[in-house]
């Protein structure tokens, strides 16, 4: 494809900008899905591994910076709780990083329709 020599216009230009603050947010959505997916993982082990403890034996739970003690069932409770979360927040990033990378498919239609490779939108 030939190089276009197009004016940039202020639309354009807005049209870039958008582009780059699109490309910015999908990177930080990227690695927070990277993060809570890999939490997911964590708390799909245990899940498992709380299973295999004795009834009787206190399990300890960590919450921020503490460790607290609760029975198996409470654990079994909290980490159930927590991975429900977790997984909520995973379908939520990945329906966000869908909707981020329709509009930046948008806008590179755009903006490589008027520029072709005088403009380079991809990631290097």
């Amino acid at each position: 494809e030939e190089e276009r020599k197009a004016e940039v216009t202020w639309e354009d230009q807005q049209h870039i900008n958008q582009f780059s603050k699109l490309n910015g947010r999908a990177e930080r959505l990227d690695e927070e899905y990277k993060q809570q997916k890999e939490e997911a993982e964590y708390l799909s082990d245990l899940v498992m591994e709380i299973e295999l403890l004795d009834e009787d034996e206190p399990v300890l739970y960590k919450i921020g910076e503490a460790f607290i003690e609760f029975t198996l069932e409470k654990a079994q409770a909290r980490v159930e709780k927590d991975k429900e979360r977790i997984d909520q927040r995973v379908a939520d990033l990945n329906s966000q990083m869908s909707s981020v990378e329709f509009e930046m498919d948008e806008l590179k239609k755009k903006l490589y329709g008027k520029f072709g490779k005088a403009i380079n939108l991809e990631k290097s």
